[in-house]
């Protein structure tokens, strides 16, 4: 039997808060020197994954150790900026993973219907590329995959 693999993703609180214009300013407490700013929540959020992971690839790339994330109350306890922050009160948080670097890849067996194996081939060369493109968008909510079952509305009889 092969290995499971299990991603290492690692959660870091973001300090976010909205300014005079609508947009969003970020920071993270526990990487200094990470900032980003947005026109949207969702534009900030997305803006957040990618100053941090750039960040973080940085400090691999420089043999920096990368910092641990902290909990609320250590951050709350020993951020030197948190008294600024806590007087404010105008702010709010937000997760914000750290994931693996998507250019390492990994093998992963799947079963997969052959009917639906026969689909996929039908109409991409690539099987892997296929799934991890509908994976992506599944998971940024790009395309809707409710497993809901409508119910069949059944004519009247006159």
């Amino acid at each position: 039997m092969g290995q499971v693999y299990k991603a290492k993703v690692k959660y870091y609180i973001a300090f976010f808060e909205q300014g005079q214009n609508g947009g969003y300013s970020v920071v993270f407490p526990d990487v200094p020197g990470v900032i980003t700013a947005g026109n949207t929540f969702e534009e900030t959020v997305r803006m957040a994954h990618e100053a941090l992971a750039f960040h973080i690839e940085g400090l691999c790339a420089d043999g920096d150790q990368i910092p641990e994330p902290r909990t609320l109350e250590d951050i709350k306890a020993n951020w030197e900026d948190w008294p600024d922050w806590e007087a404010d009160s105008d702010f709010f948080l937000v997760l914000i993973a750290l994931l693996p670097a998507p250019q390492k890849t990994v093998r992963v067996d799947a079963m997969l219907p052959e009917r639906l194996v026969a689909r996929i081939d039908a109409v991409y060369k690539n099987r892997s590329a296929f799934l991890s493109a509908a994976a992506e968008k599944y998971l940024d909510n790009k395309i809707d995959f409710s497993h809901k079952k409508k119910k069949p509305k059944l004519a009247k009889a006159r």
